[in-house]
């Protein structure tokens, strides 16, 4: 059984996914969690505390769901890892629909919430870093400020193509077509460079 805290950020994500950050209600979180508003407070202090944990958890759930593998399987080539954690970010599931629309949310928000901006900032600096440490496996010899930009243009695309495929703008196939072809585009370009 998941504890308190995992249960109420689980619920936090769940909320601000359906609601966003400003439909966040300590009260309303409360009772999607099953818990009190006090327990809320005790682990998390306040609303910008809930705010930043979930951001954390949401996170650490996508890190999870893209890199959790069966031991049995066999290896991946560094292309194929590279692949499948960034087209595992657009997978038709409960979670990775809820992670996606609770960072699109999140990283809306932080266009007014200064504290919440520099988390953000923190967690996609971590996140392009990962992907260029991927894209670096690839292509050992090329450069780190090559590796990095190309890592932005992924995750910044990968981004826009989870929304638009939550938002009904596309289907999940196209996106994941799209996404495949700029991984290609991105790796024959370290190729070159």
């Amino acid at each position: 059984m998941a504890s308190r805290s995992t249960q109420i950020l689980e619920a936090a994500a769940r909320v601000i996914a359906r609601r966003g950050v400003r439909g966040l209600r300590v009260e309303e979180l409360a009772a999607e969690a099953g818990v009190s508003t006090a327990l809320i407070y005790y682990h998390f202090k306040d609303r910008t505390g809930v705010l930043r944990q979930t951001l954390e958890f949401i996170n650490d759930r996508a890190e999870r769901y893209t890199t959790d593998r069966d031991p049995d399987d066999p290896p991946l080539t560094p292309r194929e890892e590279l692949e499948e954690t960034l087209l595992l970010e657009l997978q038709d599931t409960v979670e990775v629909r809820e992670n996606s629309s609770a960072w699109g949310e999140l990283r809306a928000s932080a266009v007014f919430d200064e504290v919440l901006r520099e988390d953000l900032a923190r967690a996609t600096l971590v996140w392009v870093q990962e992907v260029a440490a991927l894209l670096g496996r690839v292509h050992p010899m090329a450069p780190a400020s090559s590796l990095a930009a190309a890592a932005e243009r992924l995750t910044a695309l990968l981004e826009g193509l989870g929304m638009r495929w939550l938002s009904g703008g596309i289907r999940i196939g196209h996106a994941r077509e799209l996404m495949s072809g700029a991984i290609d585009a991105e790796l024959a370009g370290l190729r070159q460079g």
